[in-house]
């Protein structure tokens, strides 16, 4: 019996990309213009809660060398290339909750989340 093994290589694929709304591009530029040095955003995800992933956005000041970055009328976010398999085809968002204004995800990918929307199965 031959047995073959494939690695999965986020490199070897066309990606859909993500899309800012006007409103995430406006906030993304409102960072930038407080801090120069911040170039944009990050999107990433990482392992969490009961659904097994969690969105996680930090300011981006210096590129990582895997990064792709998807440009919304000047506001950029990046995204590291592992993490297209997750989060490829979301649309992001910048939303008024209440009293609270939150960045929100609308990813096609998601197959699940949990019940506190802390986190996502893809």
């Amino acid at each position: 019996m031959e047995l073959h093994s494939e690695t999965f290589n986020p490199a070897d694929f066309a990606w859909r990309g993500l899309t800012l709304t006007p409103a995430a591009a406006a906030h993304i530029h409102e960072l930038v213009a407080k801090k120069p040095e911040i170039l944009g955003v990050r999107l990433g995800v990482k392992q969490t809660g009961c659904a097994g992933f969690g969105y996680v956005l930090d300011t981006v000041t210096e590129p990582e060398k895997d990064d792709l970055v998807f440009e919304t009328d000047g506001a950029k976010l990046y995204v590291a290339l592992q993490a297209m398999p997750f989060i490829d085809g979301t649309e992001v968002d910048y939303v008024r909750e209440g009293l609270n204004q939150l960045f929100k995800f609308h990813n096609p990918k998601v197959q699940n989340e949990c019940g506190c929307g802390e986190s996502f199965g893809v």
